[in-house]
């Protein structure tokens, strides 16, 4: 299992990789050298391939996060809009009881009869619409 070569490759450092890499130790405690084995020499290439795959992904988190922040706006200005309709439609609902009250019940008889014929007229042009 052990093999007699890669044992004198990496010599005697206390930190060993089985990949090729070992370090020795230095004078001062900042610095680290490391040694690679010339029967990993590819390492460099298999290195600037990782490279470039992490700034793709840098690039795709970038969009990611353009993306999700366009979305977020567009959320708020749509929140905005509901808030909007929905305060125009209450004030419109107040403006019609009060109609209704001052003009009687039969108004609201005509009203929804001609939301109700409005309705049909609509169905029938999706109908004839689609043929």
């Amino acid at each position: 299992m052990a093999n007699p070569q890669r044992g004198a490759l990496f010599g005697s450092g206390p930190f060993r990789s089985r990949d090729g890499l070992s370090s020795r130790s230095a004078a001062p405690a900042e610095q680290l050298q490391l040694r690679v084995d010339p029967i990993y020499g590819d390492l460099d290439d298999e290195i600037t391939g990782l490279h470039h795959k992490v700034s793709q992904l840098k690039y795709v988190a970038q969009e990611i996060g353009s993306e999700a922040k366009f979305q977020n706006d567009f959320l708020s200005q749509l929140q905005m809009t509901m808030i909007k309709a929905q305060a125009g439609v209450k004030n419109n609902m107040k403006r019609l009881n009060r109609k209704i009250i001052q003009n009687g019940s039969n108004q609201v008889i005509y009203v929804v009869l001609f939301a109700l014929v409005c309705f049909f007229l609509v169905y029938l042009c999706s109908k004839f619409s689609r043929r």
